[in-house]
């Protein structure tokens, strides 16, 4: 299930509430099932090395990439109850899901900065995981919990 979520603002920060129900082509995320390649002499699923670039493209350009319209963003509901909130670290990469998702979807930038010091603590507060670069036919990638994604973040700096 997927729905969208306002990035309003609660006590100065983007808050994350649901909105309504759509319906779009939206695979939960997997990791059995992904297309498995090599980066260098190291088997990674595709998913795998779409994370690894979502943190240096973030790192490098200091920007987060995100699809919505004019009521939210989309986001995806697991068999196992985890809602994922996903973000791109390429406007290209975001067109494209923006493009499988349609209803009207467009995509926006965020700062880095402003992306960690306010969506990634609301999302924990709310209880989402973050998709990361997620793509293919079905959008389908991995998701980490916002802690998990300053860690990355921070680890790599």
């Amino acid at each position: 299930m997927t729905e969208l979520l306002p990035f309003g603002y609660r006590s100065g920060r983007p808050a994350v509430r649901p909105l309504r129900h759509h319906e779009f082509n939206l695979a939960k995320s997997s990791w059995r099932n992904e297309c498995w390649g090599t980066v260098g002499s190291v088997a990674m699923s595709q998913s795998g090395s779409q994370a690894a670039a979502f943190f240096r493209d973030v790192r490098q350009s200091k920007v987060v990439w995100l699809v919505r319209d004019d009521e939210g963003s989309p986001t995806h509901l697991s068999a196992d109850g985890t809602r994922s909130l996903p973000f791109w670290s390429t406007s290209p990469r975001a067109q494209r899901a923006a493009k499988i998702w349609g209803h009207g979807l467009r995509v926006e930038s965020m700062p880095l900065d402003t992306w960690c010091d306010r969506v990634l603590p609301d999302a924990a507060r709310d209880g989402l995981v973050i998709g990361i670069n997620w793509s293919g036919p079905r959008l389908v990638g991995w998701s980490f919990t916002p802690k998990e994604v300053l860690n990355r973040l921070t680890a790599a700096n």
